[in-house]
């Protein structure tokens, strides 16, 4: 029977190697086939990284764009670029840095490229932060069942919709400059869901972004389970409601724990989230990722891999 390909994200290792081919081997030697070179590959890594894929220490499923990291930065930036930017030179280099990473994934032999889509921008106060604070101050509180929250939530949500049009639509744009590109590489572009307010595009508007584009574009939904469960725990979507939506243009998951502190890239296991009903969604032709905090052990790291193992045996076909 086919699985789902399962690999392990370098966002656990990268910040503290200078040799990209020892940071895979250690990666191969945590028993795994495949890697997600993340957004935290500094230029100087991809020598090792090369002569690592060339021997066949590991194979690479999936890049994070900016991948590698744009020139000067050596700290994970996955939003130093925005396509939902009104500004024709950031979109200018978000477009260049995209391609750079199609590049790379291409030459790697990714399949796909994981991407966030930027945000809605407030010239002065942005009605999320109210929200924030709320929930900053009422940890204790489940904010589901909270009038007070839950008034605060619609009334942000209200102004971000109004405003959302004119980014969406920059999205919308610069999405399109990229995707012959895409497909002359063949390479995939995986839609990140996103744990911020507002980030883009808000939650139930994956469908209708998909739904845009030409049906053979190769572009798709990409599942992230600890920002779906921060956004449910924050009355803002049902986790297995918003994965039934996005199922027909699934194309993989990054793979984490929430605790009960809400925190997010926690081994598999040790949170609340529902990883049997998370594993239903789960199809062969996927990719599977698991993204863990830098401060994982290596234990945890083999037990959340085991743990996801077990889970993928048992995928529908």
């Amino acid at each position: 029977m086919s699985l789902p390909i399962l690999s392990l994200s370098t966002c656990w290792c990268s910040h503290r190697h200078q040799d990209g081919y020892a940071m895979l081997k250690e990666m191969a030697a945590l028993g795994f086939e495949y890697v997600e070179l993340s957004h935290g590959i500094r230029i100087t890594l991809v020598p090792g990284i090369l002569r690592a894929i060339e021997e066949g220490v590991v194979k690479v499923s999936s890049c994070h764009n900016f991948c590698p990291l744009p020139m000067g930065v050596v700290h994970p930036s996955p939003n130093h670029y925005e396509p939902s930017s009104l500004d024709s030179r950031e979109q200018d280099q978000w477009l260049r840095q995209t391609k750079r990473s199609l590049d790379f994934a291409a030459q790697v032999k990714a399949r796909l490229l994981v991407c966030h889509l930027g945000s809605v921008e407030f010239f002065w106060f942005n009605p999320t932060r109210g929200l924030k604070h709320y929930q900053r101050d009422h940890s204790r509180t489940d904010l589901a069942f909270d009038k007070e929250y839950l008034a605060l939530r619609d009334k942000a949500l209200t102004k971000l919709r109004k405003r959302q049009p004119k980014f969406l639509d920059q999205v919308k744009k610069s999405i399109s400059s990229v995707l012959d590109y895409a497909k002359q590489k063949g390479v995939q572009l995986g839609f990140e869901n996103r744990e911020k307010f507002d980030e883009l595009p808000l939650d139930d508007s994956f469908e209708e972004l998909l739904a845009g584009f030409p049906a053979d574009a190769p572009i798709g939904y990409w599942h992230d389970t600890g920002h779906a469960d921060i956004k449910e725990s924050l009355a803002l979507l049902k986790h297995q409601q918003h994965l039934e939506k996005n199922a027909p243009r699934l194309l993989g998951m990054h793979l984490h724990d929430v605790n009960a502190q809400g925190h997010d890239h926690q081994a598999i296991g040790s949170g609340h989230i529902d990883f049997n009903m998370v594993s239903s969604f789960w199809r062969p032709q996927h990719l599977l990722v698991l993204e863990m905090n830098p401060r994982a052990t290596e234990e945890e790291i083999t037990v959340s891999r085991q743990r996801i193992e077990a889970l993928r045996a048992g995928v529908k076909a």
